[in-house]
């Protein structure tokens, strides 16, 4: 198994007269087979677990895409944050499982030495992107087939597509996704990276619906956007969202995920949002609470199955990595509450 235990309490700043998330939540032990692991995601879930958090801390992906490394540097991240939340009635902290990270160090390793400016490094970079779409199914299948819901930090966006496969491979139909994206990542299949899950999902049979909320069409190749539309998906760009009436389109995105009766994964690069540090980082982007509310309204609907947080990258803040840490510590575990508030408040 390419899969790492965490310990959320060591993550924990305690303080007298106070219990933080990290001290309540129940972690996986450690599984070193397949069967271990099952027996234990079956076990934590006969307990009470229902949404299991997990992280792939890489930037494989990314750079296969010919962009920059640094998503590797989310997860710890997140863990800052989340752990160190206040344990309240506000949060079911009974009804997570922290299943910990799948184990990328050989990978990024290997791709530390490939350069972007090499076409056959690149191809070195897509082939080990490949090999880590099958270490993430290795965990995310046995989730969705155990009834889990899932939130996955990553990493870049090319953990899509384990993530599409892994969910229709488990309910044995095609999926349909939600992606707040400035990019609809429907690139060329040329050998897998960040930019290319969804059409990967799509052309190999696991990918039914999808709708991309805040693309930006001038960042966009013309070839995506043409495959996006002959393969019959939608999109609503940034600057009709600039200009329409929020509460509105919010509406109108869950109706269209409900008609689609489907599985549904909400999709989320934190590029889309203003000022967060990331792959790609965005000025122009939406807020904050555009992602919290859009997260929050889709994870109301019961066929909502997982949330995927893609592309933080702390050690890019233009003020260096603390900087970074302490806030994508700040704006994942917003969006993972955003997940939790929805799901907890969901009627069959």
């Amino acid at each position: 198994m390419y899969l790492i235990p965490c310990d959320p309490e060591a993550w924990c700043k305690p303080r007298q007269g106070e219990v933080r998330l990290g001290q309540t939540l129940h972690a996986l032990p450690n599984c070193d087979t397949p069967a271990n692991y099952r027996s234990a995601l079956h076990k934590a879930r006969e307990k009470g677990a229902k949404v299991a958090l997990i992280g792939v801390p890489e930037s494989i992906g990314p750079r296969g895409n010919l962009g920059r490394g640094g998503a590797e540097t989310a997860w710890p991240a997140a863990l800052q944050g989340l752990c160190n939340l206040q344990a309240n009635a506000f949060i079911a902290s009974h009804e997570l499982l922290l299943v910990g990270h799948v184990d990328c160090e050989d990978l990024q390793q290997q791709a530390a030495a490939l350069r972007t400016t090499d076409a056959s490094e690149v191809q070195g970079l897509r082939d080990l992107c490949e090999q880590l779409d099958q270490r993430v199914m290795q965990a995310l299948l046995p989730l969705f087939s155990e009834g889990y819901e899932v939130i996955l930090i990553g990493g870049g966006h090319n953990n899509a597509y384990p993530l599409l496969r892994s969910l229709s491979e488990a309910t044995e139909q095609q999926v349909a996704a939600m992606n707040l994206d400035p990019h609809a990542d429907f690139r060329a299949r040329e050998g897998r990276h960040s930019g290319n899950g969804f059409s990967y999902a799509h052309t190999d049979g696991f990918l039914a619906n999808y709708h991309v909320v805040g693309l930006h069409e001038g960042k966009n190749n013309a070839e995506s956007l043409r495959q996006l539309a002959d393969a019959g998906f939608t999109y609503t760009s940034v600057h009709e969202l600039y200009q329409a009436n929020w509460t509105e389109q919010l509406a109108a995105f869950k109706a269209q995920a409900q008609a689609w009766q489907r599985p549904l994964g909400i999709e989320i690069d934190v590029d889309a949002l203003q000022g967060v540090p990331a792959s790609a980082l965005n000025f122009n982007g939406l807020g904050i609470q555009h992602g919290y509310t859009l997260i929050a309204e889709l994870a109301k609907l019961p066929q909502t199955r997982y949330l995927h947080l893609a592309e933080a990258a702390p050690s890019l803040h233009p003020a260096g990595r603390d900087a970074g840490d302490m806030a994508c510590a700040q704006v994942l575990s917003e969006l993972v509450l955003a997940y939790l508030h929805g799901f907890q408040r969901r009627t069959p």
